[in-house]
């Protein structure tokens, strides 16, 4: 057999085991789709109890608010229980959830489940729940508002690097990083968290049946166990899940309906971007798949910008 015979078999077997990985990529991406409608939609038409989880620092999340649109306009869900875990967050984020979720409330019993921490722009949320179910140890609480802007005219001083500029007024693109704030951009960025945090106090005076000298007097940063919490009643009950249940067969929901996650499901790409990092190892493309790194495509970034109501663990 001479050397283009040999030549033409390798790109032969080449062409035949790409489209062989097609295939089976294609069968995968069927089956899938053939999942999600026959079972994951079928579910959710079935009479429910919705649970959704909210963890992590909070943003103006527009995935999390189509979500709740959803859970208001779907009759098979009977209840929401929204799972809380989240140190707070962007006090716009934390007002465009709370609103969404009394939106619910307004068709359907909802409940706050506090778990492991639901502080600031958490308890915010929190409140939008017709009741506020936590543990004994749980973290809430921390009701205020906080705006930070970091301050790099230190460092570009000792390297020999300076910032010009010229604005149409003093206040203009105030604070910035690198000049210190003057007594009037200090004025103008306190006036901005004391409007917001005067919306909290009422916010949480409203939701929670309190005069609003008593919430103020507990709206000092102060974070509260469960416990703690209960007797300021910042919350309603202490317990878990059989009691949430309990809390919802008095609003005529029975405890024999399913519990259903409506929490964020990965995309099909990704899932298929799993399932063909299998597949090509299976098939001897193993190098393949992990030069490409199909699975761990974009890594994840915050950025907060505004006001923040966020209690922050270990800050200064």
């Amino acid at each position: 057999m001479d050397s283009s015979m040999i030549a033409d078999r390798r790109r032969l077997r080449r062409k035949v085991g790409f489209w062989r990985v097609v295939a089976v990529l294609l069968v995968l991406a069927l089956a899938l789709a053939f999942y999600g409608f026959l079972f994951a939609d079928n579910a959710n038409r079935r009479p429910h109890v919705a649970h959704v989880t909210i963890s992590g620092l909070i943003t103006d999340d527009s995935e999390l608010l189509e979500r709740l649109a959803k859970i208001k306009d779907e009759d098979a869900v009977k209840a929401l229980v929204v799972s809380i875990s989240s140190p707070g967050g962007t006090t716009y984020g934390g007002e465009r959830i709370f609103k969404a979720i009394r939106a619910i409330a307004a068709k359907k019993p909802v409940v706050s489940d506090v778990r492991t921490l639901a502080a600031s722009a958490g308890y915010m949320i929190a409140t939008a729940g017709d009741t506020i179910i936590a543990g004994d140890s749980s973290i809430t609480g921390s009701i205020g508002v906080i705006f930070q802007y970091p301050q790099v005219k230190p460092l570009l001083d000792k390297i020999g690097v300076s910032m010009e500029e010229i604005k149409s007024s003093p206040l203009k693109a105030e604070p910035s990083p690198f000049h210190p704030a003057s007594e009037e951009a200090k004025a103008m960025i306190n006036n901005m968290i004391v409007d917001s945090y005067a919306w909290f106090v009422d916010l949480v005076a409203d939701r929670r049946k309190l005069p609003r000298e008593d919430v103020l007097k507990l709206a000092d940063g102060t974070i509260f166990t469960g416990r703690q919490a209960l007797k300021m009643k910042l919350i309603d009950q202490l317990g878990g899940d059989e009691e949430i249940r309990a809390y919802l067969a008095t609003k005529n929901v029975s405890k024999d309906l399913p519990e259903i996650d409506w929490n964020k499901k990965s995309s099909t790409p990704f899932l298929l971007a799993g399932a063909a990092s299998q597949i090509l190892t299976l098939l001897g493309y193993g190098d393949l798949a992990r030069s490409q790194d199909l699975t761990g495509i974009l890594p994840q970034k915050l950025l907060l910008d505004g006001l923040v109501s966020v209690w922050q663990v270990g800050h200064d």
